[in-house]
């Protein structure tokens, strides 16, 4: 016979929303988990991050609070809390908050790579350094 379901809360469980609280800076980015070759990944943000691509993997943005605008070359994808938006390999993307603050989960390759990309003063779509 089967034992009764018992709901076992991990020692190693974390939750980001509220890990999100004590950060201060104005771009935080760090791993919370692994899952395989993938990382899972929360930033916090009140200021933008920077052009860049991944040339080894797909990226999947998972807003938990706040909204977040991904620009993409050509259009913007506006994300709200609960929304998955994913931003395939070699896609030039860069992301910013809409509002005070966003905390948001990406799911990538931990090899995924990011090489910056220089926009403006007429050298778009050239890799940086």
């Amino acid at each position: 016979m089967a034992k009764s379901a018992q709901a076992l809360r991990s020692p190693n469980a974390i939750n980001p929303l509220r890990e999100s609280r004590s950060v201060t800076e104005a771009y935080h980015n760090c791993r919370v988990a692994v899952a395989n070759d993938h990382e899972i990944r929360m930033s916090v943000m009140t200021a933008g991050f920077e052009w860049h691509r991944h040339p080894r993997s797909d990226e999947v943005f998972l807003v938990i609070e706040g909204e977040l605008m991904i620009e993409l070359e050509g259009r913007q994808v506006l994300l709200g809390e609960g929304d998955l938006f994913t931003v395939p390999r070699g896609v030039v993307h860069r992301t910013r908050p809409v509002g005070v603050r966003s905390v948001n989960l990406t799911f990538e390759r931990g090899d995924a790579g990011t090489v910056y990309v220089c926009h403006g003063n007429g050298d778009q779509g050239t890799d940086c350094g």
